[in-house]
């Protein structure tokens, strides 16, 4: 098989995030501080973060939500060619999630199975 040479790379990034209700997030954010003893990076009033092995896992207080929910973050070598592609196969794109910085060099989209992806450019 060829690879198509025109398609971009992805990769896993270095961010994991769970999406948490007020009802839980306290009692969530001690399990990873005070049960599990994981490093915290920062800790705010509407989230934490922690060091979870090579990655950050962003645990963030959300309104109006019933349950958590996990969102994961890709890396691309090239933004505009990946919401081409994407495109292309049917992967629904979901800006509307949440509102990312004007300069900032990625998009939102959903797998089909519902969960949240930010594609990132690499930072180099």
């Amino acid at each position: 098989m060829v690879a198509n040479v025109n398609s971009p790379n992805f990769s896993g990034g270095a961010n994991i995030a769970i999406k948490c209700p007020y009802h839980t997030y306290e009692q969530t954010i001690a399990f990873y501080r005070d049960t599990l003893g994981l490093p915290v990076i920062e800790e705010e009033a509407e989230g934490c973060i922690f060091q979870f092995g090579p990655l950050r896992l962003w645990i963030d207080r959300v309104p109006n939500i019933s349950h958590p929910d996990i969102w994961l973050e890709l890396e691309t070598n090239d933004t505009e060619s990946a919401a081409a592609y994407l495109k292309n196969h049917g992967v629904a794109r979901r800006d509307e999630v949440e509102q990312l910085r004007e300069d900032f060099d990625g998009f939102w989209i959903s797998d089909p199975a519902g969960i949240i992806h930010l594609v990132v450019g690499d930072e180099d």
